[in-house]
């Protein structure tokens, strides 16, 4: 059998049933965007950890070296955003090969500190080593989360309204001007900035752990498509998708109009958005959409509905939409 018959989740499927055994009480391994960990009465502890590989999650020579600093650790943050926690230290290892000279991971490092900064996130440590040909970047990042309020995937009811916390499928419009060398323009340098400069929802989803209406949430790192079928799959619910209200900027737009993208399948299945994607009781999410464009000035936007039926439907102004692309997975 081959690892692209089964897939990414295949094999993590393969494995987890194992080592879910050896959880002790109070602990939640793989499954959510998070593990946790009882730290004390009033709080728990989050732990991510997520890695980048050169020409697999970036071409070295299509971002800069402070852009890949930042969201090295950009898209450990918005893990921890998306189990409502706040970040509080970070561990980054890095092999390094011998044509990258020093003045590039200075640079590199540089934009791991602003970001860092913004959130107040220290580096507490970390490991170098050699590469032979690759550059490859380790993140871990811990936080904090009041015990009882991290959001899980398995958290959504049937009725849940589904709600994102920003624009979709401008980051998968960048990476296509990226990978098909579009004409460097302001269009696309927008979308091109989108995908590799994110900037995580950290205390978006603080606020919204706090709100007692909000259930499932995880942010969008490989498309809707994919992530929300994650909640489903955790939660034993289906949902439909209406394409309509999926909030997507002028921008995007634009942009596929102009190179023939659809702009609905940039949206769904395009990933690395890193905005946040929810579930909300819906006789309050009328109450949290409208305190969230208050307190952020943006918009908590609201895409769909939870229901029993088993697996993701998309329609486009009621009616049913079929054959469009899945979210992204490494080995298909």
């Amino acid at each position: 059998m081959k690892l692209s018959e089964i897939g990414e989740f295949g094999f993590i499927e393969r494995f987890t049933p194992h080592f879910n055994n050896l959880l002790t009480p109070g602990t939640k391994g793989i499954g959510d965007d998070c593990a946790i960990l009882p730290m004390n009465e009033s709080e728990e502890m989050i732990i991510t950890t997520d890695m980048l590989v050169e020409d697999i999650h970036f071409l070295r020579n299509k971002i800069s070296a402070q852009d890949l600093g930042h969201k090295s650790l950009a898209v450990n943050l918005s893990d921890i955003a998306a189990m409502g926690g706040r970040p509080v230290g970070s561990f980054l290892s890095i092999a390094i090969p011998k044509n990258i000279e020093v003045e590039y991971l200075d640079a590199l490092m540089n934009g791991y500190y602003q970001l860092s900064q913004i959130f107040r996130v220290p580096l507490l440590g970390g490991d170098t080593t050699r590469s032979i040909d690759k550059l490859t970047l380790n993140i871990t990042v811990i936080g904090q989360v009041k015990k009882g309020h991290a959001r899980l995937r398995s958290m959504a009811q049937t009725n849940d309204i589904i709600a994102v916390s920003g624009p979709l499928g401008d980051s998968a419009a960048g990476l296509h001007a990226i990978l098909n060398n579009y004409p460097d323009d302001k269009l696309t340098s927008s979308l091109i900035k989108s995908h590799n400069h994110p900037m995580p929802h950290v205390n978006e989803g603080l606020w919204l752990a706090q709100q007692a209406g909000v259930n499932a949430m995880m942010d969008v790192s490989d498309g809707i498509a994919s992530d929300l079928k994650h909640i489903l799959n955790a939660s034993d619910k289906g949902a439909v998708i209406e394409l309509s209200d999926l909030p997507v900027s002028p921008q995007m737009k634009q942009f596929s109009q102009k190179y023939g993208h659809n702009t609905y399948e940039l949206a769904t299945s395009g990933g690395e958005d890193y905005c946040l994607l929810l579930t909300i009781d819906n006789k309050m999410a009328e109450k949290i959409i409208q305190e969230f464009q208050q307190q952020f000035g943006h918009e908590l936007k609201s895409i769909g509905q939870i229901n029993r039926e088993k697996g993701l439907r998309y329609e486009l102004n009621g009616k049913s939409i079929e054959n469009l692309k899945n979210g992204f997975n490494h080995f298909i």
